[in-house]
């Protein structure tokens, strides 16, 4: 897909059933599903504001280029919107496909189509604008002194032009593609489109008329979707199929397109509506009888220009007159008999409404299957043989489901979704027609319930240069969770057990254990306003798991932050019973000039990719941060700090953890600290008014076995909340990582803004 929103040059792979669509919010995911409704249902609804915008400058530059009579430094169809769509097709289903087959030398796998817009009548398009764009150019109005005042009017450039006109110029052709020069992606997720020959002829036929079925559920947006198509016309407006969440509704829509007996009756109907017209026979006499005395007062009256007028009542009975009331479809809520005699029941609104929405969109998803599968009065309205017509292809969309389903309803829908699809005795596990379900969505509920290996992560990315915008390439994550490896199995399993959200959010903070965990948000809360704005996951993970995480990271692109100790280890001779000698490391305080090292395997394997102790504590603050694999990444650990209230001679001390560089810089706060028996500890060695490194030595001792979880909440209840502050390590991170963040997020909203759709 290129040039559509921040979509300029993006690839996505669909699973084979299910494909998630997954990112932070203004990742372009919700442009992907637009983009497909577009091309493949309603082509004549692109507007301008589809093409990515920073294409805007060079549309411009060539209205002026047109208004000076220069060559022209771009063509307008190179820069509009496009989409190639591959195929894996086997060689037995070639039937299907012969009418895109690129040559007679084809002998099965991928096929691809180019569906890109192009303007109709380059001249046409020209002239008009030069004409409007003259007339704009000479309009003004006498001023109050009798000058001439010039005015603005429309157009006032190319692009003003276009997005009044933009429709009426551009169509929408089908290329055949080469499979023999198809390039997967660049390395950083970049489309790789082929280029296409200029000898290159147009489908004369819409390429998926009798291939692919397209159907649709919107997000709740505007209550409606799209409808549904062959991907051959525009049936956007026309079509339209609102959503309706109450099932009468739901029931009355699937009997008119699948039961309706008077439509193409079969001999089975007969019967129905037979006892139909009986019905409104009857009807019509009783209504005749009790409407005589009316009637014939009526005809007493006369009307002007009318002769012997006289009024008949004539009935028309539908069977789904019984579902137009709020009671039509009832709950059965209890059944007091036992034997089912006197059941309670209340209306269908009386159900909840998560529950409703869920029953509706289901119903929808069944009519979608049941239309493709031509069941019923939806196979007899085609006219021709059902078998023949059935396309083997069946593309669902369904944007945003969270938009209608509360989070527990979330997750049996995206469960049970796929299987519903495919709950027909042609389709089942057959491969003879195939179903693709596509959905996007901002829930970690439905990312958790399904296979990692089927989500697509949508990544920002910033703009490639000045002028440029943010653009959007998208990660298939089945690269990540694919394999059966132990660091694969092991954070798959860590995500599935804690925190999907990593997959919407604008950034990550790795910490080490619970105490970071507890108190690492309230010092974002009370400390770095502007970061507890954004959308932060904090995971937990000892040191030894973090690098664990670094292929996700590297895929994902997103802000950061990794908090973790120093972990320092100093060489031990040990000689063994045969005495021979060899060397451990051993934990140990860390000090410098002792020919220490790390035992943490971010900061020697991930970045700074260092081990020594003196080579970590004497790096510069700017070299804990990382951008250099297309992501920003700040690592903090300890470092020396000065203990609260030493004099200025004082040597400073290196805290081995998180708990003791928060107490070491926070003695006034700590000593207020109460609760736990922790706690009370503290405050004790506290008060003793040790050095430094003897207060270091004490509070190590305790917390080696003590309770930290029960000491991190005990401080949250101090009554300021802003008199414990983060250690310092700690603040120059968060310090950084709210930078960071923020400066994505702020380039988005500045850059994209509305114009681009956003999501």
């Amino acid at each position: 897909m290129t040039n559509f929103r921040k979509l300029k040059s993006t690839h996505i792979d669909f699973d084979k059933k299910t494909t998630i669509l997954v990112g932070a919010n203004n990742s372009g995911k919700t442009s992907a599903m637009v983009a497909l409704r577009i091309f493949l249902l309603s082509p004549n609804r692109l507007a301008l504001r589809d093409v990515t915008i920073a294409n805007w400058t060079k549309i411009d530059q060539l209205g002026e280029e047109w208004e000076a009579d220069t060559d022209p430094s771009v063509a307008l169809d190179q820069i509009l919107p496009s989409l190639d769509v591959w195929l894996d097709v086997p060689l037995s289903e070639v039937q299907h496909v012969v009418h895109i087959l690129p040559t007679l030398d084809w002998s099965g796998g991928m096929l691809g189509v180019r569906l890109t817009y192009h303007v109709k009548d380059f001249d046409k398009l020209k002239t008009e604008y030069l004409a409007q764009r003259s007339a704009a150019r000479d309009a003004s109005i006498t001023g109050p002194n009798g000058e001439a005042v010039k005015i603005s009017v429309w157009p006032r450039s190319l692009t003003d032009f276009l997005e009044r006109r933009l429709r009426a110029h551009l169509d929408l052709s089908a290329y055949p593609l080469d499979p023999a020069v198809v390039t997967p992606p660049s390395k950083d997720g970049l489309a790789t489109p082929q280029t296409l020959p200029a000898s290159a002829l147009a489908f004369d036929h819409p390429p998926f008329k009798n291939l692919i079925k397209i159907d649709e559920i919107a997000a709740q947006r505007d209550f409606s979707d799209a409808g549904s198509s062959d991907g051959s016309e525009d049936k956007g407006d026309a079509s339209t199929r609102r959503f309706k969440r109450r099932l009468s509704d739901q029931l009355r829509s699937y009997y008119d397109r699948h039961l309706d007996p008077s439509k193409t009756p079969s001999d089975k109907d007969y019967e129905a509506l037979g006892a139909i017209q009986a019905a409104e026979r009857s009807f019509d006499k009783r209504l005749e009888a009790g409407f005589a005395a009316a009637f014939e007062e009526l005809e007493e009256l006369g009307y002007p220009g009318m002769n012997n007028p006289k009024l008949k009542i004539s009935t028309l009975l539908r069977a789904t007159d019984g579902l137009k009331h709020g009671s039509s479809v009832q709950y059965q809520v209890a059944d007091p008999s036992g034997d089912g005699t006197r059941t309670l029941k209340l209306p269908e609104d009386y159900s909840g409404l998560g529950y409703q929405n869920l029953i509706a969109m289901v119903f929808m998803l069944m009519g979608f299957r049941d239309e493709w599968m031509r069941v019923e009065k939806a196979g007899l309205l085609e006219g021709t043989d059902v078998s023949s017509e059935i396309q083997p292809l069946h593309l669902v969309l369904v944007e945003e489901p969270e938009a209608h389903l509360h989070a527990q309803v979330q997750q049996v829908f995206i469960n049970k979704a796929y299987d519903l699809l495919r709950k027909h005795c042609d389709l089942g596990d057959g491969d003879s027609f195939c179903t693709q379900l596509i959905v996007s969505t901002h829930s970690s509920h439905v990312a958790h319930e399904v296979d990692f290996a089927n989500l697509r992560y949508f990544r920002r990315r910033p703009a490639a240069s000045t002028g440029e915008t943010q653009t959007t390439t998208v990660a298939n994550l089945s690269h990540i969770f694919g394999d059966g490896d132990d660091t694969k199995r092991f954070v798959k399993r860590y995500l599935k057990a804690t925190h999907c959200d990593l997959f919407f959010a604008d950034g990550v903070i790795f910490v080490e254990g619970q105490s970071e965990r507890i108190l690492v948000p309230h010092f974002i809360r009370h400390h770095f306003p502007e970061l507890s704005r954004r959308y932060v996951t904090l995971l937990e993970l000892g040191g030894s798991h973090v690098h664990n995480f670094r292929d996700l990271v590297d895929a994902l692109g997103i802000a950061t932050l990794i908090i973790g100790d120093l972990d320092a280890t100093v060489a031990t001779k040990i000689v063994d019973k045969n005495e021979k000698e060899t060397t451990r490391w051993k934990s140990a305080r860390p000090e410098q000039g002792k020919a220490q090292k790390t035992a943490n395997s971010v900061l020697k394997e991930w970045h700074p990719k260092k081990k020594l102790i003196d080579e970590l504590i004497a790096l510069p603050p700017d070299d804990h941060a990382s951008v250099g694999s297309g992501y920003e990444l700040y690592v903090a650990y300890q470092k020396p700090v000065k203990v609260e209230g030493a004099a200025d001679g004082d040597a400073l001390v290196i805290p081995r953890t998180f708990e003791d560089a928060l107490i070491l810089e926070n003695l006034t706060a700590v000593a207020k600290v109460e609760g736990s028996v922790t706690s009370r500890k503290i405050s004790a060695i506290v008060a003793n008014t040790l050095s430094g490194d003897e207060l270091e030595d004490e509070l190590f001792d305790l917390l080696k076995t003590a309770e930290k979880a029960a000491f991190a909440l005990d401080c949250l209840m101090l009554e300021d909340p802003k008199a414990l502050k983060p250690p310092s390590y700690i603040a120059a991170g968060l310090k950084w990582f709210e930078s960071a963040v923020s400066k994505d997020i702020l380039e988005s909203e500045i850059k994209t803004g509305n114009a681009n759709g956003g999501n």
